[in-house]
């Protein structure tokens, strides 16, 4: 499909004009896609307009060297699309390891923003998406790809944290951080399907070859975060169904 086709189905979704849009995807369910994944996100540009901004993550996989925005590769699960981005000239990246990258007018707010652990807090670029009443597009994703998700847990409160660390220069020293992230497999972050759908503020259709799920940062951390108030293990799997992840989350709960 041309981009311009693409943008004709991101426009019909509800992606609006003018919009920060945070968009995690798959290019191998949307595609084919003229010009590939510089195509996908052409259209993406298109469709927001001249005012808009386009956000995608841009952290790196690589916890024991020094992150540099100019040369380290983003991680490779979050898609080709995403590692398309941050190598436009036009595109502005965050200088630390949980970095976004963005192109358009309100770029430099987003990702502009002061490393923060765990890494996906209000003060984060995804905190920004969320105070600017961004739209979030899962492209040939499900909501397990939903960073705002991560964003709910924090300002929930909940009490799992896994170890992690991350290095970063300390008086021109590579140092080690050790901190603790909110995360588990995240397969139950699907929960927010039906959230979000009860009260009608999710938008799915088809772009390209893809299902795509369109709506409010704000909308989906309200409603998790309501959710999670009422049970804060609520993303985690039960013991009896057996996920490794999870149940090193559940066993954090006492040590925190």
């Amino acid at each position: 499909m041309t981009p311009s086709a693409i943008a004709d189905q991101l426009r019909a979704l509800g992606v609006m004009t003018g919009a920060v849009v945070q968009v995690h995807t798959s290019f191998r369910a949307v595609r084919p896609v003229d010009g590939g994944p510089a195509g996908l996100i052409e259209a993406l540009l298109m469709t927001v307009g001249p005012d808009g901004t386009v956000v995608m993550p841009s952290w790196t996989g690589d916890d024991d060297h020094v992150f540099d925005p100019a040369t380290t590769p983003a991680d490779l699960d979050l898609g080709v699309v995403a590692q398309t981005l941050w190598r436009r000239p036009d595109a502005r990246r965050g200088d630390h390891p949980f970095a976004w990258a963005a192109v358009g007018p309100r770029a430099k707010e987003i990702v502009d923003v002061p490393m923060t652990l765990p890494p996906h807090g209000p003060e984060s670029a995804v905190g920004r998406v969320h105070d600017l009443g961004g739209q979030v597009l899962l492209l040939g994703v499900g909501h397990d790809a939903d960073t705002s998700l991560h964003l709910a847990e924090l300002k929930a409160g909940v009490p799992y944290r896994i170890p992690h660390h991350i290095t970063v220069l300390e008086d021109g020293v590579p140092t080690r951080i050790d901190y603790g992230e909110n995360d588990s497999c995240c397969a139950r972050f699907a929960l927010a399907d039906d959230l979000l759908r009860v009260e009608g503020l999710q938008h799915e259709g088809t772009v390209g070859r893809a299902t795509a799920r369109l709506f409010r940062s704000r909308d989906v951390v309200r409603l998790a975060c309501a959710a999670l108030k009422d049970d804060p293990l609520l993303f985690l799997h039960a013991t009896a169904e057996g996920c490794a992840e999870c149940d090193t989350a559940r066993a954090s709960v006492r040590v925190i």
